[in-house]
């Protein structure tokens, strides 16, 4: 019996590249999906380094037609995806008034209706074999609004909800539904969302990708709804859920200014 397969988006880097490490330890095959062609590369070169075997897709998910492509090559290469993790996606910190409303309606597709394509579309094959999953990688933005983050904290809210749902969807199916709700870490996220000046990165302790991918797939292995990695992130989730509204933006947006 072949090993269960793993497709990983976003998986050039960051919390992609350490969980597709945490995945292929585990026994699974693994397809990395990103833009980068050379950065897919120098991964899969390590990852057969340590005796996974590995399938390369370039792909830009980002672009309406990018789950369709994705999901074209994985017919191509004859994969079917036992496991999907839908970790690829952006933020950028800017009040809505002062962003780049192209910049923010590509986060929505990327981080909202890519994540729901390509669920929509393996979900069902994984439900018929009784076997599999879905990790999403949401955030610790999740569980509050975010001013001057407000699309891409809105964009992890779905993110969370939705897999809460489809958990609960999934009892009893044998496939599992976790959410990874990881706090800053060490990665190029901050760079990409142009966050490095912002007072949380100051003052929030950074976990390494290879931190929250354990977390991630130690909570996915046992089919939790949800994880947030470290000791403070849960104080900071925890906040956004029980805090007074006002309290926790009025937190939020100064810790999300640039100093």
């Amino acid at each position: 019996m072949s090993a269960p397969l793993a497709l990983i988006t976003g998986a050039s880097g960051g919390i992609g590249e350490a969980l597709a490490f945490e995945f292929a330890r585990h026994g699974h095959d693994i397809a990395l999906a990103a833009r980068n062609t050379e950065k897919l590369s120098a991964v899969a070169a390590q990852l057969a380094a340590e005796g996974a075997k590995t399938h390369i897709i370039t792909v830009d998910l980002a672009v309406p037609e990018g789950p369709a492509a994705l999901l074209q090559a994985l017919e191509d290469l004859q994969l079917t995806a036992d496991v999907l993790v839908n970790n690829a996606g952006f933020g950028d910190m800017d009040p809505v008034a002062a962003a780049n409303c192209a910049k923010l309606t590509a986060m929505v597709d990327l981080n909202v209706r890519t994540l729901t394509a390509l669920t929509c579309a393996l979900l069902p094959g994984m439900v018929a074999r009784r076997r599999g999953g879905i990790l999403n990688v949401a955030s610790t933005a999740a569980y509050m609004p975010g001013p001057n983050m407000a699309v891409y904290y809105a964009s992890k809210a779905y993110v969370l909800s939705f897999t809460e749902a489809l958990h609960a969807e999934l009892a009893g199916t044998g496939v599992h539904a976790s959410a990874l709700c990881p706090g800053p870490v060490r990665s190029g996220f901050q760079d990409a969302a142009a966050m490095r000046g912002s007072l949380l990165l100051k003052l929030s302790p950074m976990m390494t990708p290879a931190q929250v991918a354990r977390a991630g797939y130690r909570a996915f292995a046992a089919n939790r709804r949800e994880v947030v990695p470290g000791l403070a992130n849960k104080l900071m989730a925890a906040s956004g859920r029980f805090s007074p509204k006002r309290l926790t933006m009025a937190l939020v947006k100064r810790l999300q200014t640039q100093n």
